[in-house]
């Protein structure tokens, strides 16, 4: 990930993120009930952009450290959650500044989508997390790459570029595809297990006309955009991961 990603539209970014069906009513409603009670855990936001889910674990009882690369996110983090957060310029490519076992949770908000290599940034948050302890994520959707992009390859580790709009303002966002399995095994070959898998609708607080036309009348209930994960971190292992299933013989 470019260091400065979001530096050019961090503003534009933030205030669309305030109100959004997918960011507002979908994506972060959905990572507050995976992480259900934090009160008193000490909670790493990964990717913490303008802060608005580490306000939210804040304000359920977490004690929140957040880092972004992006130095302008961080400027609007830090004014949304104050001056003596526990805020820091960091990139999940590379070794985090915090001490083995520093975190009861870890969040991570539509972030290891822009990496190429998720093997380092794994085990990077599973060293800073305690035994036992939760990364609880969100990504872009594996199928939804191949809906819009239907001539390429599902299977393929792949980097692809989308045009969106951001509080009227232009910026395009550029990401790499990885089949379902390939993150599923990323995940057992850091040492996770995976706890829970989850394809949420959006929340039952979300303005009707934000609703996609299927879901306001009831054809469907829940629309494809992000897939989330609960792993519990579990100790080193060596050798290869043991396959989640086996063909019986």
């Amino acid at each position: 990930m470019k260091p400065n990603h979001y530096d050019d539209f961090a503003e534009n970014y933030s205030a669309e993120n305030e109100s959004s069906l997918l960011n507002a009513y979908y994506e972060r409603p959905a990572m507050i009930g995976l992480a259900g009670d934090v009160a008193g855990h000490r909670v790493l936001d990964a990717g913490c952009g303008s802060g608005p889910l580490s306000a939210a674990l804040a304000a359920k009882g977490a004690i929140v450290t957040g880092f972004d690369s992006s130095p302008a996110m961080l400027e609007l983090a830090r004014r949304r959650l104050g001056p003596t957060a526990d805020l820091c310029v960091a990139d999940l490519a590379k070794p985090l500044p915090f001490a083995d076992g520093s975190f009861d949770d870890v969040v991570s908000s539509l972030v290891l989508h822009y990496l190429e290599d998720w093997s380092a940034p794994l085990a990077e948050l599973r060293r800073v997390l305690k035994p036992g302890g939760r990364l609880i994520l969100s990504v872009n959707h594996p199928t939804v790459s191949v809906v819009n992009q239907p001539t390429e390859d599902y299977f393929a580790l792949r980097q692809y570029s989308e045009d969106y709009e951001f509080d009227g303002e232009p910026a395009v966002l550029t990401f790499w595809h990885r089949p379902l399995h390939a993150m599923i095994s990323a995940f057992t070959s850091a040492g996770y297990r995976v706890a829970a898998v989850c394809e949420p609708g959006p929340s039952p607080d979300t303005p009707p006309e934000l609703l996609p036309p299927r879901i306001l009348s009831g054809e469907r209930t829940a629309f494809l955009s992000f897939i989330f994960f609960v792993l519990e971190a579990g100790t080193v292992k060596t050798g290869p991961p043991r396959p989640l299933i086996r063909s019986r013989s």
